[in-house]
């Protein structure tokens, strides 16, 4: 049974840092991507960050130069640095690995709370 599990979030006050960590556990075939995914209040989810099995990484450009993904394919763990963040940063943010090839998959963590107030 493959379970996702968050850490870190919480509350910062605009332009600080949090961090974020994800771990997979009961992963059998290899994630093919690892990444981040928020959901502010009546927003739809929108990706954040996510980087692939080859290192490679995609922003949304709301992030870029501000966040930072890391991954460590041996231990299933990804990571989100955030610095200078902004409230418009405040969201659930949720953990999502996939795999593209057979046998495809597709999970995601319960979710944690970054908010982002002065």
């Amino acid at each position: 049974q493959v379970q996702l599990v968050e850490s870190g979030g919480g509350l910062v006050q605009p332009g600080g840092s949090l961090s974020v960590s994800c771990a997979a556990s009961g992963i059998i075939f290899s994630i093919s991507e690892m990444g981040w995914y928020r959901q502010a209040p009546g927003k739809q989810r929108e990706l954040v960050a996510v980087v692939n099995s080859g290192g490679n990484t995609n922003y949304a450009d709301s992030v870029k130069g501000r966040f930072t993904i890391s991954r460590d394919t041996a231990k299933n763990t990804v990571d989100l640095q955030m610095n200078k963040l902004k409230p418009e940063d405040t969201a659930v943010y949720y953990c999502n690995v996939k795999r593209g090839g057979f046998p495809r998959y597709n999970y995601w963590g319960q979710g944690t709370q970054v908010t982002v107030s002065s």
